[in-house]
């Protein structure tokens, strides 16, 4: 059904030929004085992050970035956000669940044979919001009271995982201790040239 964009007005006067043809919606009064470009449509569609081949759920990676650079870990599976969720695992390391971006990681040779793992997401990893100040709480500091405090909820996931993880590793001859060891490179060593 077309929608009518004009409609017949009556016009008062001799002269004024009795009927006007006038728009049914009035043009605004403002007009910008430039044309203004009209953005273009994206159409990309987001994809999710491709995983490279040398990097499967097991694997032992090296981490490159973070508090925890040049520690070897353990790649348990990639999130639906495409990073990768990793552990030393903790009760080996000290290293806690992580989400870790691909680039930031040398993937080793060295796998480990994964038992079923619960259902882990993004959504663990989210911190709570700070909650909003009054006027007359402006202008007080409680910089000690904003510490980040790791819940119970996660501390329960990672023993959880530890108890999956840890015996896994222990399978593997020598594996412990080299997940303990941290990644170092000497005088004259290349990580590009290298083997691992």
């Amino acid at each position: 059904k077309e929608v009518a964009l004009t409609k017949t007005k009556t016009v008062a006067g001799e002269k004024n030929g009795g009927t006007r043809t006038v728009p049914v919606q009035k043009s605004p009064r403002f007009y910008p004085t430039e044309d203004c470009k009209t953005p273009l449509k994206n159409r990309r569609v987001a994809k999710p992050t491709k995983l490279r081949g040398s990097i499967v759920p097991g694997s032992v990676v090296i981490l490159l970035a973070g508090s925890h650079r040049g520690k070897r870990v353990v790649v348990l599976k990639q999130l639906p956000s495409g990073l990768l969720l990793v552990t030393g695992p903790y009760k080996i390391n000290g290293v806690p669940l992580r989400r870790v971006d691909q680039t930031y990681v040398i993937a080793t040779s060295t796998k480990v044979e994964l038992p079923a793992l619960p259902a882990i997401g993004d959504e663990i990893f989210k911190r709570k919001g700070k909650p909003t100040k009054n006027e007359k709480e402006m202008f007080v500091d409680n910089a000690g009271d904003n510490s980040y405090k790791i819940s119970a909820e996660k501390v329960a996931l990672q023993k959880e995982i530890d108890a999956l993880v840890v015996p896994a590793v222990k399978k593997v001859d020598m594996l412990q201790s080299y997940l303990r060891s941290r990644f170092t490179l000497t005088k004259g060593q290349f990580p590009h040239e290298m083997k691992f």
